[in-house]
């Protein structure tokens, strides 16, 4: 059901996921909450913070919570998010102390580093952690950066933590001409040799699309400093495609599930979700005949792999792309993004029966 209400709103699975939790709460024990966002008084966010913040409550304590912060719609008007989130928080507490209390101490289970594109062929890399080891982490990394700052180095202090980052996270040396620290690259060159050696197609390295002088950049900068660079050529057919592999294996060997990934440039084949691929699956299960081959690969997220296992869902390969079958009869499409760089060959008349290739 959640994948299903992810792509009827064009949503990720995890979206979905949270939607229909929140939704089978709001429901079923918090009337004033969904009243208000009937009404208008709160949008969707705000209702399903509210909903998030009185989650570790019982159902009597929820429906509380619920009367006391939802019931008047005027003691809404005028109350920003964060002063709201504050009075959940402050009337959850004071509801159930030890289940607020318990709340804090699992949330320590949901630790982990998660990557994002940030603007300018940036990545933004966030850690989610305790707050002491947060802290503990951000004060080390600024000692370090001031004691360098000290020593002469012209970078700022910003900088400074952030090239320690990199350096003590992957164990190479700091830079001493201000640059970040060189790191071993792997470039999936999917463009012409012209490309790396002086053309203007772009590059992807892992699932960034970067300018191809970014890529020549880094490159360039990994060899100069002696660390490992690997460059691996994967050749397009003339509709842009990536050509094709089989095997006989059941599963995807190594080569052609690398294959999948980079073809479709590291995020899950479901339409609207972005997650990073983990599985390479078939789209017409082996058992009922479907090959383990390029044409019947997808390259799909954990969650997207077991929701296409459910019953009466179905995918199937067409001419077009992939087509997800939901149960409720509706279809979605999903095409493997062009290779990076590739266009359409564009065409223009310039007389009477002449057309000139101009892209």
């Amino acid at each position: 059901m959640a994948a299903e209400i992810a792509l009827a709103r064009k949503e990720s699975p995890h979206r979905g996921q949270v939607l229909l939790g929140f939704a089978k709460l709001a429901c079923a024990e918090m009337p004033h909450t969904m009243a208000r966002l009937e009404d208008g008084t709160l949008n969707e966010w705000r209702a399903m913070l509210l909903v998030r913040e009185t989650a570790c409550l019982g159902a009597e304590q929820r429906a509380f919570a619920d009367e006391e912060l939802c019931a008047d719609p005027q003691a809404l008007e005028g109350v920003g998010t964060r002063r709201l989130l504050a009075k959940a928080r402050k009337l959850a507490y004071e509801l159930d102390p030890k289940a607020v209390v318990d709340r804090a101490s699992n949330a320590a289970k949901d630790r982990n580093v998660t990557l994002r594109p940030a603007p300018d062929t940036m990545t933004y890399l966030t850690a989610l952690l305790p707050v002491a080891q947060g802290v503990a982490l951000r004060a080390a990394l600024q000692q370090a950066a001031g004691a360098l700052i000290a020593a002469g180095d012209p970078r700022t202090r910003g900088q400074l933590m952030a090239d320690l980052l990199v350096a003590r996270g992957t164990g190479v040396a700091m830079s001493t001409d201000g640059q970040p620290p060189a790191v071993p690259v792997a470039i999936n060159l999917i463009m012409s040799e012209t490309t790396l050696f002086g053309g203007h197609a772009a590059a992807l390295v892992e699932e960034e699309v970067v300018p191809a002088e970014v890529a020549r950049l880094l490159a360039a900068h990994a060899l100069s400093e002696d660390l490992h660079t690997w460059i691996r050529q994967l050749y397009a057919d003339r509709r842009g495609r990536l050509v094709a592999m089989s095997s006989k294996q059941r599963a995807f060997p190594q080569p052609l599930a690398q294959l999948l990934r980079i073809r479709d440039q590291g995020i899950c084949r479901t339409p609207y979700c972005g997650a990073p691929i983990r599985h390479a699956d078939h789209v017409d299960p082996v058992e009922d005949g479907g090959r383990t081959s390029a044409a019947n690969g997808q390259g799909l997220c954990e969650a997207c792999n077991h929701a296409k296992q459910a019953p009466r869902w179905r995918q199937q390969v067409t001419d077009d792309g992939i087509e997800t079958i939901t149960p409720t009869g509706h279809r979605y499409l999903s095409h493997a993004p062009p290779p990076v760089g590739w266009r359409e060959p564009y065409y223009v008349l310039v007389a009477p029966g002449r057309y000139q290739l101009v892209a």
